[in-house]
C-alpha cells in the first residue's frame, strides 16, 4: 500500500531527530557488524585495502570511482530511486520519495497518473531499493531525512553537461542563474505573482507557482493554443528545445507565438541563445509529480518455452559428447607441435583456416574450440625462440580422465572465461583484426553474462527454454550498462546461448540437469559429471572391419584402440559412426611407428567383432614385405638395398633426377640431399623406404609428440576486486571497529598534553599499567617504536613481566607485547557517554 512506512535495513535506529546521524561515518558507526559485512561484501572495492576506521571506510565510500562502480551495480529500479532522489534537495522525506516515484496521491489535476496497479507495485519494491542503497553505503539517515551520499547527487542529479535518465532538466534557480533581477521580475508579473525584492525570493515564488497544481492549472489556462503541446514535448525529456532566438525579452502583450508566452512566464527559461529549457518543478507538474515515465519495480517476466526434461539432458549430453571428442581432436591435430605464434600474439588467419579444415569445422567454430582449450589450460605457447602453441602437461592428464570429468574441466573453464571467440576476425579501435588466441580477447563482462543467462534459465520450471529477447530484457533490468556495454552484452548473450548449446551446457536452449551443481555458490565438478555420466554412451573396444578396406566405430573407443588405429588408418568420416580407412600410406605410418605386419594382424583380429578381409590382410603383408628394402642414411644421404635390380630401376627413375644418385656398391647409392628429403621423395615416387642409423639399425620414424613446459590456464580479467569470503569480512570488520574505537577513544583531558601524546613518569606509568591488568580496563598510551615513530594505542593490558607489558592492542586488533621504556605516558579512557 502507498501509505506504508518506508525501510530502516542494516542500521541502528537511534530513536529520535537528535540522535539522528550528521555524516556517513556517524551513519556507519551506528550499523553492526552484520551490516558493515554487508556493505563490504556489496562494495569490495572499500577493502583495498582494509580501512583503519570508519571515517576512512565513509570517506573511501564516497569517492567517485567507488561511488560509479556501486551504481554500475544496482538494478534499474534501484537505479530510478537514486535518480529520483537527486532531484530533491538533501535530506527528504521518505514519503517526498514515495510520491516522486508514484505521482500525487489520488491523481492530480495535470499531467496523466500512473496506473494504480503499478502505483502499488512501486510502492511495494520502494522499502526493498531504499535498503538496497543503505547497504551499499550510497544513502545514509533516518526515513524523515534521507541523504543520498554527495558523489551520487553530482552524478545522478541533470545538468546541462550530464543529462538524467530521468528526462528531467535544471530547476528553476540553475536556470535562472544568469538572469538579470529586472527581467525576473518581469517573468513574476506575466505569471501573475506579486513583485519581491530580491531574486531568491522571486525564484522561489515562481518555483512554489509551478508546484502548486491548482496555481499550475490556473496559469495553463489562459495559454494559447499549441502552448500545452509544446509543453508536452518537452516533458519526459529531453527537456531543451531550439528556437530563433531564446534570449529576447518578451511581455506578455506582446507575446505572438506559444513559445513567446512560455518563455514570459518561465514555463520556458533560455539556455542559450537558440535554446530552451523546461525547468524542473514546471516539467514535474506535468508529470503529475512524477520523476520516471516508467518505473520499473518488477523485472520483466520470463516467458518458459516448454520442452522435455529427458529430451533436454539426452540432447546436451550428446553435445557434451561431441565437445569432448572434438577438443581431442583439436590436441591430436597439434600433437607434434601447432601453429606459430604471431608477433602480436594468436594465430594467423591461414592457420585457423588450416585447423579447421582438419577438424571439419567453421572457422568460427574452431576459434570456440581453441579459445576453449586454451581457458582450460590444455593448449599453450611453448616458450621457444621460434614460439609456437603446443598441447600443455596438463592436456595428457586430460586425455586420461573419463569423457564426463573432461567435460566438467572444459565447461567449468568456460564459465569463468573472460575469453571471447565471437570476437575472432572483428575489428578493435585502431582497426587491427582480433586474432584467435590473441591477447585483446579479454571481456570482463562475459562470464556475468554467461552466470546470469543460466542463472535466469535454471530458475524457470525443469526442462524449459527462454527466448533471447526475454533474456536480455531480464539482464538489462537486474543490472543496466551504458549503450556501448549494452550493445556488448548483447553480442554476448548471444554467444552465450550458441556456445552454450555447442558445450552440451544447455539442450534445446533449457538448462541440463548435469550444468546445475556447476552454477552453484560452491561449484560441485565431480556431482556434474556423475549426473552426466549415465547419458554418455560406453566407450567400444571393438570395430567393424569390411571388405573395402575399412572399420567402422560404432561408438566412441577406448583410448588405447582409437589411439592405436587412429596410426593405421585415416578418418574417412566422423558422426554417430566413425570410419576409418586403411591405406598403403597409413599402413606404412605404423610400420615406421615400430609395428611389424604381424602385430597389426593380431591387433586387428583382437578387436574385430568381423574376421579381417583378405584385402586388408594382403595390404598389410604387401607393404610389410616392401618396408625397409630400401635403407637411407647420413652420408650427405644414402641408398642401401640388397636388390641390386631395384637400384638400378630408381637410378633410371626420371623422378628421382633431382636426388643426384650414384652408385657407389651394387647394394649402395648415394645422394646429394638430406635423408629427410630424400625419404621423402622416395615415398612420394610409391617406395617404402626405412631409415637407418649410423649403427645400421632401423630408425623408428614416428613423430614426437611435443608438450609446452608446465603451464597454468589463463586468469581471467576480473571486473573489478573479488567478493571477499566470509572469513575475510570478519577479520576486515573487526580491524576497522578496533581503529575507530583508538580513533574516537574518549580521553580524560587531564591526562593529554598539547603534543597529543599522552606523557606520565615511568613509576606512574608502571603503576597504571599494572592496575589495569587488575581491573581489566582499558589505557590510552602513547608508543614511540624502534623507528623512532609515535603513535596513539587503546590497549587492555594482560600480563606485566621483565619490563614488558603485554596487551591487546584495539588499534591492530591482535595482542602485541610492548616495552614498557617506550611507553611515553598512560591515560585512562573517560567513561562513555551513552
Amino acid at each position: 500500500m502507498r501509505g506504508r512506512a518506508g525501510p530502516n535495513v542494516g542500521r541502528m535506529t537511534t530513536g529520535g531527530h537528535s540522535g539522528a546521524p550528521r555524516t556517513l561515518a556517524e551513519d556507519l558507526r551506528a550499523r553492526d557488524d552484520d551490516a558493515l559485512a554487508v556493505l563490504l561484501r556489496a562494495r569490495p572495492d572499500l577493502l583495498a585495502p582494509v580501512p583503519t576506521d570508519l571515517t576512512q571506510l565513509a570517506t573511501r565510500a564516497a569517492t567517485r570511482t567507488s561511488v560509479l562502480r556501486a551504481l554500475d551495480h544496482l538494478d534499474a529500479f534501484t537505479q530510478q530511486t537514486a535518480e529520483a532522489l537527486a532531484l530533491t534537495a538533501d535530506g527528504c522525506a521518505y514519503d517526498t520519495l514515495r510520491e516522486l516515484m508514484t505521482g500525487r496521491p489520488g491523481g492530480a489535476p495535470v499531467g496523466e497518473p500512473l496506473d494504480p496497479e503499478v502505483a502499488d507495485a512501486v510502492a511495494e519494491a520502494l522499502p526493498r531499493a531504499v535498503a538496497a542503497l543503505r547497504e551499499r553505503g550510497l544513502v545514509w539517515g533516518e526515513d524523515d531525512r534521507l541523504r543520498l551520499v554527495r558523489t551520487a547527487r553530482d552524478v545522478l542529479a541533470p545538468s546541462a553537461a550530464t543529462p538524467s535518465a530521468t528526462g528531467l532538466g535544471p530547476s528553476v534557480a540553475e536556470a535562472t542563474a544568469g538572469m538579470s533581477p529586472a527581467r525576473l521580475q518581469e517573468v513574476l508579473a506575466d505569471a501573475g505573482l506579486a513583485a519581491t525584492h530580491d531574486p531568491q525570493s522571486a525564484i522561489a515564488a515562481l518555483a512554489g507557482l509551478f508546484a502548486d497544481p491548482e496555481r499550475f492549472v490556473a496559469l495553463l489556462d489562459g495559454a494559447p493554443e499549441g502552448a500545452r503541446a509544446v509543453l508536452d514535448r518537452l516533458a519526459w525529456g529531453p527537456p531543451y528545445g531550439e528556437v530563433r532566438d531564446a534570449t529576447a525579452a518578451v511581455r506578455a502583450a506582446g507575446a505572438a507565438t506559444p513559445v513567446q508566452w512560455l518563455l514570459a512566464r518561465g514555463l520556458l527559461l533560455p539556455a542559450g541563445q537558440h535554446n530552451v529549457v523546461l525547468p524542473r518543478e514546471a516539467a514535474l507538474a506535468l508529470r503529475a509529480g512524477r520523476a520516471h515515465r516508467t518505473p520499473q519495480p518488477l523485472p520483466p517476466r520470463l516467458e518458459p518455452v516448454p520442452r522435455t526434461a529427458k529430451t533436454v539432458n539426452a540432447t546436451a549430453a550428446g553435445q557434451a559428447f561431441t565437445a569432448v571428442r572434438t577438443v581431442t581432436d583439436l590436441l591430436k591435430e597439434w600433437q607434434t607441435g601447432g601453429p606459430a605464434v604471431l608477433r602480436a600474439g594468436g594465430i594467423s588467419v591461414r592457420d585457423l583456416r588450416r585447423t579447421a579444415s582438419a577438424l571439419d569445422l567453421t572457422e568460427p567454430q574452431t576459434a570456440f574450440w581453441l579459445e576453449l582449450a586454451y581457458a582450460a589450460g590444455l593448449v599453450a605457447t611453448d616458450g621457444e625462440l621460434d614460439e609456437a602453441y603446443a598441447p600443455t602437461p596438463a592436456a595428457d592428464e586430460w586425455l586420461l580422465l573419463p569423457a564426463e570429468r573432461q567435460w566438467a574441466v572444459l565447461a567449468a573453464a568456460w564459465l569463468a572465461a573472460t575469453r571471447t571467440p565471437g570476437l575472432v576476425g572483428t575489428r578493435d579501435p585502431k582497426g587491427r583484426a582480433l586474432a584467435a588466441l590473441g591477447p585483446d580477447l579479454d571481456r570482463s563482462l562475459a562470464p556475468q553474462v554467461r552466470r546470469g543467462a543460466l542463472r535466469l534459465l535454471a530458475a524457470l520450471p525443469v526442462g524449459s527454454a527462454a527466448s533471447r529477447p526475454d533474456l536480455l530484457a531480464r539482464l538489462r533490468w537486474e543490472r543496466p550498462l551504458r549503450a556501448g556495454a549494452d550493445a556488448l552484452r548483447e553480442d554476448l548473450l548471444g554467444w552465450t546461448l550458441h556456445d552454450a548449446e555447442a558445450l552440451g551446457v544447455t539442450g534445446r536452449g533449457a538448462l541440463a540437469a548435469h550444468t546445475r551443481p556447476l552454477l552453484e555458490a560452491d561449484p560441485d565438478a565431480d556431482r556434474a559429471a556423475a549426473l552426466l555420466a549415465p547419458l554418455l554412451p560406453e566407450p567400444l573396444d571393438h570395430v567393424l572391419l569390411q571388405a573395402d578396406l575399412t572399420a567402422v566405430a560404432p561408438g566412441p573407443l577406448i583410448a588405447s584402440l582409437a589411439e592405436t588405429l587412429g596410426v593405421l588408418a585415416d578418418i574417412e568420416s566422423k558422426g554417430g559412426a566413425t570410419v576409418y580407412r586403411f591405406t598403403p600410406e597409413s599402413v606404412r605410418r605404423a610400420l615406421d611407428a615400430g609395428r611389424t605386419a604381424a602385430e597389426l594382424q593380431a591387433f586387428l583380429t583382437e578387436h574385430s567383432r568381423t574376421p579381417v578381409p583378405q584385402p586388408l590382410s594382403y595390404l598389410i603383408d604387401d607393404v610389410a614385405r616392401r618396408h625397409g628394402t630400401l635403407r637411407v642414411g647420413a652420408a650427405a644421404a644414402y641408398l642401401r638395398c640388397d636388390d641390386d635390380a631395384l637400384l638400378a630401376e630408381l637410378l633410371a627413375d626420371r623422378r628421382a633426377s633431382g636426388l643426384g644418385l650414384r652408385r657407389l656398391a651394387p647394394t649402395v647409392l648415394a645422394a646429394q640431399t638430406d635423408p629427410s628429403t630424400l625419404l621423402e621423395r622416395l615415398r612420394a615416387m610409391g617406395l617404402a623406404p626405412a631409415a637407418e642409423s649410423a649403427e645400421g639399425d632401423v630408425l623408428i620414424t614416428r613423430p614426437d609428440a611435443r608438450r609446452t613446459p608446465p603451464r597454468t590456464a589463463p586468469v581471467p580479467v576480473p571486473d573489478g576486486p573479488p567478493v571477499p569470503d566470509a572469513a575475510l569480512l570478519g577479520l576486515a570488520v573487526k580491524a576497522i571497529r578496533a581503529g575507530d574505537r583508538a580513533a574516537t577513544a574518549v580521553h580524560r583531558p587531564a591526562t593529554a598534553p598539547p603534543s597529543g601524546l599522552p606523557r606520565t613518569p615511568a613509576a606512574d606509568t608502571l603503576a597504571t599499567v599494572q592496575s589495569a591488568v587488575l581491573t581489566g580496563e582499558s589505557l590510552w598510551i602513547g608508543y614511540v617504536n624502534a623507528e623512532g615513530n609515535a603513535t596513539q594505542r587503546v590497549i587492555a593490558p594482560v600480563r606485566v613481566e621483565g619490563g614488558y607489558v603485554t596487551a591487546y592492542d584495539h588499534t591492530a586488533d591482535e595482542v602485541r607485547t610492548f616495552a614498557i621504556h617506550r611507553i611515553t605516558g598512560v591515560a585512562e579512557l573517560a567513561e562513555d557517554p551513552s
